[in-house]
């Protein structure tokens, strides 16, 4: 569990670290803050701009942008023409070429292979993003003991990292959550816990994941039925406990890309192999929003 921590606080300090080329170009009037995803004879440039990937060819001092805009139902694929007409000295085809990051930096790559013998392709950056959210929901905190079956309301924050090269499909999540008692249960709990995220459904608007609780430090309000010992009477009292745990519980999430992030729901904590749950059925709902960073 140390090593799993570790890991992940070097992933953060590596995108802390991390910086990425970017500078202000003028094109066709705009004054765009652009990212450079490969340099060379040509180079690519990129960035998101309100909430949409915009991505452009340099050629010695000449950009131009690449472009799908769709007509009548079908995209009109400009940006192929214009790669053909930058790259036209080489035998390359530009048939399977998609207008995304990746397609495209493999793309530029091959090129700048052909005209440059020295032009050294960079297989293994990081390229790690972060997103920032937060959710609102219900629970049943079915690890609780809630005999009741009552529902609270809950919410919180989130913080996860991606690296979007090589591990498209993995993140690691950080959150916090609190569970709010109600009139019927008394029940509260602060948990901040460690997530690792499996997408099994990657689209360019959707992907759907494997929520997977790794750990949790978790300090809780527990509500008791005792008897008082100087008068007999079963009252209710209220103690407080705090635990730290791997918890190795699972849930299913999705998040769709929404303006320049992602609405995001999440159906968390359905079963777990280390903790036992009341024995009702687990409710675990939230949706939220959450930016890219």
């Amino acid at each position: 569990m140390k090593n799993l921590l570790s890991y992940a606080f070097i992933a953060f300090l590596l995108f802390a670290s991390q910086s990425y080329a970017q500078e202000t170009y003028s094109v066709n009037g705009e004054q765009l803050t652009l990212k450079t995803e490969v340099e060379g004879t040509i180079t690519l440039l990129w960035n998101i701009i309100d909430g949409e990937y915009r991505y452009f060819i340099k050629n010695g001092n000449t950009i131009t942008e690449l472009t799908n805009t769709k007509t009548d139902g079908d995209f009109q694929e400009e940006y192929l023409q214009v790669l053909q007409e930058n790259t036209s000295d080489e035998d390359l085809s530009e048939d399977k070429v998609n207008l995304t990051t990746k397609s495209l930096a493999d793309y530029f790559e091959d090129y700048n292979k052909r005209k440059d013998p020295n032009f050294i392709v960079k297989e293994n950056n990081i390229k790690l993003k972060t997103r920032l959210g937060a959710f609102v929901g219900i629970t049943n905190a079915v690890y609780s003991d809630n005999t009741t079956n009552q529902s609270l309301p809950t919410m919180g924050i989130e913080f996860e990292i991606i690296e979007n090269n090589k591990l498209k499909r993995h993140s690691i999540v950080f959150q916090f959550k609190q569970t709010f008692e109600s009139s019927e249960y008394k029940y509260s709990a602060s948990q901040f816990s460690l997530s690792y995220r499996f997408k099994f459904v990657k689209r360019e608007k959707l992907d759907v994941f494997l929520n997977t609780k790794i750990a949790a430090y978790t300090f809780e309000s527990i509500p008791r039925l005792v008897e008082d010992q100087d008068t007999g009477e079963i009252v209710l009292d209220i103690s407080t406990e705090d635990n730290f745990s791997a918890l190795m519980s699972f849930g299913i999430g999705a998040d769709y890309k929404l303006g320049n992030g992602y609405l995001t729901f999440i159906y968390g904590d359905i079963v777990s192999i280390v903790e036992g749950s009341n024995g009702e059925f687990p409710i675990d709902f939230t949706i939220g929003y959450k930016f890219n960073l």
